[in-house]
């Protein structure tokens, strides 16, 4: 074959391959006689590109080098054919990140002994070197991992940017173990076709195993025709075992599993790996090609797929004869170094030891780690340790000595707990992901029927403190609060006052801060730790005002944003992932004089971090990852290989313990859901349903779970019952609240329980942990038929939109005249008679539209003046029915109101008139902003004996689409205050519910809701409503009703807390007026259940029915119910004796709750033994017993 003077895509010259054929073993004859030379070291740095690099002597001894790829493939010169000396390639050419690498093996023989490579020395290209991405990632691959090249991963690899691809090979060729082959460059043309040197050695191969040269390979040939007929002529070597699979970097790329005909590869040097266990056989050359290597970052997110248990199926390569696949041959061990006393990585991992608790205070705490910080780097080595960064979900921390050998990268094994098995006893093989098939989700919101909306205020001490300056952090212990921001003040929450107040200076302020350990239990509260957005740590002391320690750049340059406290360890943690672990020094307390005991780095991107049991729950948006500090660093810090995440759950922003549910972790995401995860094999255990909004805070007290919102509110959670039940409700802070705190050392500091919050208003406020006055009001509650007597009244209720009507359009069709008389006598002569009338008059009116709104009322006109003639009309007519169609009962009016069309009137029998006190009412205006009272409600309130009554009138926006504005009305109408409250804290308790004080529509015992609502029927066209309709097909329309549908889905929907018996009448709205026929107009309206009655009563009210009327003379039908009121009387007497009892009971679980509270906080928070601990206990209960009779009444 002769050249013809055709350049290669790259400017090369195509040579003959008889002349590269003769020239390459002209150079292997001159290197058989130094091929046992020892290998010279390798390069320490990269070498700078030279065009003409030096000649290397061919006395040059055989090693294996790691030469970068340009396009996966080595460049060739235009005259290496022609050079007299072998060269090897520049090292320059491989980019900024590249490093050599070089491994000098000794393998076993071959038999027959194979022709090792010639070295060659390959010039640089003759245009400047393209840039290459990612330089930083592919450096110094050698010296981070050691790949097995059989177990290279059989899963294709995402395409890195050089990747090569070639017209004339349908596979990429084996760059380097542990380098993924680069994508192809468009710019550039590729490198010239490589089969040319397979081809040579391989006829070199052939020619001393005397079978018969091939032919010359023809060019224009297809490529699966060349390669079917040089694996006909390929030779079968047996190899012995012990011998390394060796693979040329020139030899042709792999093919798929699918791909029937593949090319044999040269056999080149490989880095060593560990023998395999069973005897290998001899074997023939496989027709195969191993999988291209990965990238560094691509091997470790595989091998720890591998270590979690997620096999992968190797690709089955096809041959083209019966043969099965050849055995893969043993490989010399890497011999380790003797030196180093580290453990292996896949050694099974004991659990994180504890920390060293103190003992008492008078003596001073073993401390396993070494006092001094070089020592303690000596035996351990966390400084090295790296945690995966948040986008690789699958890496995994290593904990490595500086000095020791490079752990391989297979055989990992993950770090397991002993107690992390599955329920059935086995041992888990996986860490189970926050995305199992065992999560349960629970959609439903919580109950919040019998919420509590009085706000737990601490009766001792200050409630409120306002820090005057921005502050975003603080942290809590017993009688003192600190605040940190520009300034970082202490103040103390027996009287509010201010104790402490450092200024940072400018530019600096603090960022995180927290209380640390002392070593007598009496100073606890006294030391700060203050982090500030400049990496320094500070200690200050309270007592005497004053900075006693610090360490400059302690993190760096990072901001510190959260410290720590483990028992008598300190752990700060700053914005770029770097943890430092403070242990205790001579004296059993952190110190800043010292360096960190042990350093690690975590993932970038912290939203939220918890101490679990001595593990960092860390938390990076949605992922959860769990490490395991210490201060002796002899166990790997990673607990788990991949993260944890829950399904459907936003970013986690907040977590919490709870003591009645050991085991569980809990975690508030900003969509308002919380997952809970077990701490035994952190598995998601369900993800629930909350709030719809962003919980910042979570905290729990006792057995109840606190939860503080975006909204400035706090809700407390009974998590006993799924869905979980709302507690109390109320609004904290006026701005959102940033953080909430639960005190552990209040009980034995200051013998009660606080939680204390801080708000975007920068303020803080201290609330009662025990929630005492819900407990005694729910007591009562509970209490009440002990000193109550209960009596069932009558009630009907009428709601209708008149649509401007009077009483005389009655008179025009039987059926309207004879509504009123079969409705009052069908209705069983009730104790109340409550209607409700809306739109009385006409709204479509402009005219008098205006006039009623800039027209000012009359301040002292009586009633009969300010009512209309409209409303005059309708009241008598009433009155007059009454009369005519009841006349063995005696009504007496109790209360008229009106606002813009709306009109409520209430009577009551004569025997019951005389039980009536408290009567109120008031109007709350919704339309136009609530300005105008087209729109908006009318409540009226009274007692009836010890019972509270609250019957509200409303008439809400109007439109299929303006759902969300009708429930803003009804927000507004019920958490408005628009009646007068009760001052006597006893009937608070007696006659209102919900912590109310009786201005709140809540506040009332029994609530009755009529009006049109106006919800309308969703995502259904006004013709399949109507068909619905006509088929008595209720239960299809009802699935989609506006009303129902939030009281499903939206936890901060008011009517959630209202019932409603079930409808079984054909929808209200809208018809044509005098007919059956639903809106026939332009518009064509859809049907919808406009006019409703809901009640509020706790039990004690009852529905007896709920039915519509056949009145013509609106666009409505009227609609009543009739109800049964429980009422109760209260005996005094017999009341206090139950107070008495509620009093004792809650002083009985106080001390119940002091024990374990302050049993809790000297074992699990301070770090005391169980002995230890009690004695503290009894000393306290001791000198509390001791105290002078003056105290012990204060």
């Amino acid at each position: 074959m002769e050249s013809h003077g055709q350049d290669g895509p790259d400017g090369s010259s195509l040579k003959p391959v008889s002349s590269l054929r003769s020239h390459f073993e002209n150079m292997t004859k001159s290197k058989d006689g130094l091929k046992d030379s020892p290998a010279p070291a390798p390069p320490t740095r990269n070498q700078s590109p030279s065009s003409i690099p030096p000649p290397v002597p061919d006395t040059r001894p055989s090693r294996t080098v790691n030469v970068p790829q340009e396009n996966g493939w080595a460049k060739q010169p235009k005259d290496v054919a022609n050079s007299s000396a072998p060269r090897l390639q520049n090292p320059g050419d491989a980019g900024p990140g590249y490093r050599s690498s070089v491994h000098i093996i000794a393998p076993p023989p071959l038999s027959p002994r194979p022709i090792k490579p010639p070295a060659v020395l390959v010039e640089p290209p003759q245009s400047p070197p393209k840039p290459r991405p990612f330089s930083m990632l592919q450096s110094d691959t050698t010296a981070r991992l050691n790949p097995d090249i059989s177990k290279t991963p059989t899963t294709p690899t995402a395409p890195s940017p050089r990747s090569f691809k070639m017209p004339t090979r349908p596979n990429t060729p084996i760059v380097e173990p542990g380098r993924a082959p680069r994508p192809p460059v468009v710019s550039q043309p590729p490198s010239p076709p490589p089969p040319r040197r397979s081809a040579e050695l391989r006829r070199e191969r052939e020619a001393r195993a005397s079978p018969p040269i091939p032919p010359p390979i023809n060019r224009a040939e297809k490529p699966a025709n060349r390669l079917s007929r040089l694996m006909g002529n390929a030779p079968k070597l047996e190899m012995s075992p012990q011998v390394p699979d060796r693979r040329s970097p020139f030899n042709s790329p792999p093919t798929t599993a699918s791909s029937p005909e593949i090319e044999e590869p040269p056999l080149v040097p490989n880095r060593p790996a560990r023998p395999l266990s069973q005897k290998v056989p001899p074997r023939v050359i496989p027709i195969t090609f191993d999988p291209p290597p990965v990238h560094l970052t691509i091997a470790n997110i595989r091998r720890d797929q591998e270590a979690n248990g997620i096999a992968r199926t190797p690709i089955a390569t096809q041959f083209s004869d019966d043969r099965s696949a050849p055995a893969l041959p043993a490989r010399p061990q890497t011999v380790p170094d003797p030196a180093s006393a580290r453990a292996p990585a896949n050694a099974p991992l004991k659990p994180p030891p504890r920390p060293p608790r103190p003992t008492v205070a008078t003596v001073s705490p073993s401390v396993d780690a070494p006092v001094s910080s070089q020592a303690a780097r000596a035996v351990s080595t966390p400084t090295t340790q790296f945690a995966p960064p948040p986008s690789r979900t699958h890496g995994r921390s290593l904990t490595v000595d500086k000095g020791a050998e490079k752990i391989p990268a297979d055989g990992h094994e993950p770090s397991r707990r002993p107690a992390a098995s599955h329920p059935n006893g086995h041992p888990s093989d996986s860490p189970v992901s926050g995305t199992t098939s065992h999560t349960e989700i629970i959609t439903q919101f919580p109950d919040s029927a019998k919420i509590n909306r009085r706000p737990p205020v601490i009766k001792q001490g200050a409630h409120e403190i306002n820090t005057k300056y921005d502050t975003r952090v603080f942290d809590v212990c017993g009688q003192y609060v600190c605040t940190a921001g520009q300034f970082t003040r202490v103040w103390s929450l027996l009287d509010g006052e201010q104790v402490v107040s450092f200024a940072h200076g400018e530019g600096v302020r603090a960022t995180a801060v927290s209380f640390k350990p002392t070593l007598d239990i009496q100073d606890e509260g006294m030391r700060l730790w203050i982090g500030n957005n400049v990496g320094e740590l500070v200690e200050a002391d309270v007592g005497t005002q004053s900075i006693v320690g610090n360490k400059t750049n302690a993190h760096g340059r990072n901001e510190i944003i959260k410290i720590y406290r483990y028992y008598n360890e300190m752990w700060s943690l700053d914005d770029g992932g770097t943890l430092h672990v403070w242990g205790p020094d001579d004296e059993g307390i952190p110190n800043l004089a010292i360096n960190p005991h042990q350093t690690y780095r975590l993932p970038k991107g912290h939203t939220f971090s918890i101490i679990v049991d001595g593990e960092l729950w860390h938390a990076t948006g949605k992922e959860i990852r769990i490490f395991a500090p210490t201060a002796n660093g002899r166990n790997q810090v990673q607990v788990l290989m991949r993260p944890l995440v829950a399904e459907g759950a936003g970013e986690v922003t907040s977590g919490a313990l709870l003591k009645s549910q050991p085991g569980k972790v809990f975690f508030g995401h900003n969509d308002g859901k919380v997952s809970i995860y077990s701490q035994k094999d952190f598995a998601c255990l369900s993800v629930l349903n909350v709030s719809t909004y962003k919980i910042n805070s979570l905290v729990g007290v006792g057995g109840r779970m606190w939860a503080a919102y975006n909204t400035g509110k706090i809700c407390v959670y009974d998590v006993s019952e799924s869905p979980w039940v709302v507690k109390k409700d109320w609004q904290a802070h006026s701005n959102p609240v940033v953080k909430l705190v639960a005190d552990p050392a209040s009980f034995y500091k200051l013998d009660r329980s606080q939680v204390v919050s801080l708000g975007a208003d920068n303020t803080v406020r201290s609330w009662d942990g025990l929630l005492q006055d819900d407990f005694l009001e729910t007591e009562m509650k509970t209490l009440d038929k002990q000193y109550c007597q209960f009596e069932d009244i009558k009630l009907l209720a009428m709601t209708w939109n008149a649509g401007a009507s009077t009483p005389n359009s009655l008179r025009y069709s039987d059926s309207d005249a004879m509504f009123m008389q079969n409705l009052l006598q069908s209705s069983d002569s009730p104790d109340i008679l409550v209607f409700g009338f809306q739109e009385l008059v006409d709204l479509e009116d402009k005219t008098a539209t205006a006039k009623r709104f800039f027209k000012p009322k009359k301040k002292d006109a009586t009633d009969q003046e300010r009512m209309s003639h409209q409303y005059r009309d309708w009241r008598d007519f009433l009155v007059r029915c009454l009369d005519d169609f009841l006349p063995s009962s005696l009504y007496h009016l109790l209360q008229t109101t009106t606002l813009v069309g709306l009109f409520t009137c209430i009577f009551v029998k004569s025997t019951l008139r005389d039980r009536i006190r408290n009567l109120g009412s008031a109007e709350i205006k919704r339309g136009m902003g609530g300005l105008h009272g087209n729109k908006g409600a009318i409540v009226v309130r009274f007692m009836v004996d010890d019972t509270s009554l609250c019957f509200i009138n409303c008439h809400l926006a109007a439109g299929q689409s303006q759902a969300n504005h009708r429930h803003n009305d009804i927000a507004a109408i019920m958490e408005s205050a628009l009646l007068p409250g009760e001052r006597d804290p006893s009937v608070r308790i007696d006659s209102y519910v919900g912590g109310g004080d009786g201005t709140m529509v809540l506040d009332h015992e029994l609530c009755l809701l009529n009006g049109d609502l106006n919800y309308r029927i969703d995502t259904m066209s006004r013709d399949t409503v109507v068909i619905a309709v006509k088929q008595n097909n209720l239960a299809k329309l009802l699935e989609r009703d506006q009303l129902l549908v939030a009281r499903r889905r939206n936890p901060a929907f008011k009517l959630r807390a209202f019932e409603e018996m079930p409808i079984e009448f054909a929808p209200t709205y809208k018809y044509d007026v005098g007919t059956d026929t639903y809106d026939s107009s332009e518009k064509k309206r859809s049907p919808a259940w406009c006019d409703r009655l809901l009640h509020r009563g706790s039990g004690r009210i009852r529905q007896l029915d709920y039915r519509r009327h056949e009145v013509r003379v609106s666009d409505h039908r009227p609609v009543t119910g009739q109800f049964k009121f429980t009422v109760k009387t209260i005996s005094p007497q017999k009341r206090t004796l139950a107070w008495a009892d509620c009093q004792q009971r809650f002083e009985d679980l106080r001390g119940k709750e002091a024990s374990e509270e302050m049993l809790n906080y000297l074992t699990k928070f301070i770090g005391f033994d169980m002995e230890t601990s009690t004695e503290l206990l009894q000393e306290k209960a001791a000198r509390r017993d001791h105290r002078s009779p003056s105290r012990l009444n204060e």
